[in-house]
């Protein structure tokens, strides 16, 4: 639990979230209908708004809610906290919001698909691949960092076809857009980068003025404007069940 609650805000909340929902969901207490995207639900007169986020929250059954969970919270972890491109507060948030819009967009409103966790994901690993290149991963066998997210699109491909495959490929869509967006055109284009975090939105996280670090000798304490000079390194192998993604709650 210390670590959990050491954790970076967004990715704990997430997490926390997709953790209460999916097992609400798994547990029968509530209906997959009702937190399903459903674009004619969202978009009329009176929307049913939370779909738009409870669509990101509803891991696989079974062993996939661990892996899922998991996956979750070690790339969620690793970008919010040691990536340099979110070294300011806020940062990560704005990226999470721009990389789930376009995944409606494209997996939800292009490909009729109802849910979205694993396609977000999979952003997460992609981005963090792109951080750390020239480092190695393992899903089953050993592998360069940056075929990772290719790696669990090929096992899903292989577990549950071609459909699912191509909308959880959005996430990497989604992923390159903002890494073009805001690092390779501004950088090697001379073009402006216009996805900046907004005020209000640093003025949010900025409150949160020190992250606690808990250790068996007591508690570190850093600032949430302190820059994180370097990635991490690969905490684990990712080894284990990835999608099972053959469903479509509420259908039929």
């Amino acid at each position: 639990m210390d670590r959990f609650w050491s954790a970076p805000p967004v990715t704990r909340t997430l997490t926390a979230l997709a953790f209460s929902q999916s097992a609400l969901v798994y547990g029968g207490l509530i209906s997959g209908r009702y937190v399903i995207f459903r674009p004619e639900l969202v978009f009329k007169l009176f929307p049913e708004a939370w779909r738009l986020f409870s669509s990101f929250l509803l891991t696989g059954p079974r062993l996939d809610f661990i892996f899922d969970l998991y996956f979750m919270f070690k790339y969620g972890s690793a970008l919010e906290t040691g990536s340099p491109r979110f070294s300011l507060p806020g940062d990560f948030c704005t990226y999470v919001f721009f990389v789930a819009t376009i995944i409606i967009l494209s997996a939800g409103c292009l490909l009729d698909d109802v849910v979205f966790t694993h396609a977000l994901i999979i952003a997460f690993v992609y981005t963090f691949a792109q951080d750390n290149r020239g480092r190695k991963a393992s899903f089953f066998v050993q592998l360069p960092v940056e075929f990772l997210p290719w790696a669990m699109l090929t096992w899903t491909l292989v577990r549950d076809g071609w459909p699912t495959a191509f909308s959880e490929s959005m996430g990497i869509v989604a992923a390159h857009m903002y890494d073009f967006l805001t690092r390779i055109y501004p950088t090697f284009g001379g073009g402006r980068n216009y996805l900046t975090t907004p005020t209000f939105v640093r003025r949010v996280f900025v409150t949160h003025t020190a992250r606690s670090q808990h250790r068996a000798y007591g508690t570190a304490y850093r600032t949430v404007t302190e820059e994180q000079g370097s990635s991490r390194g690969w905490g684990s192998s990712l080894q284990g069940p990835w999608s099972s993604r053959g469903r479509r709650l509420g259908d039929g």
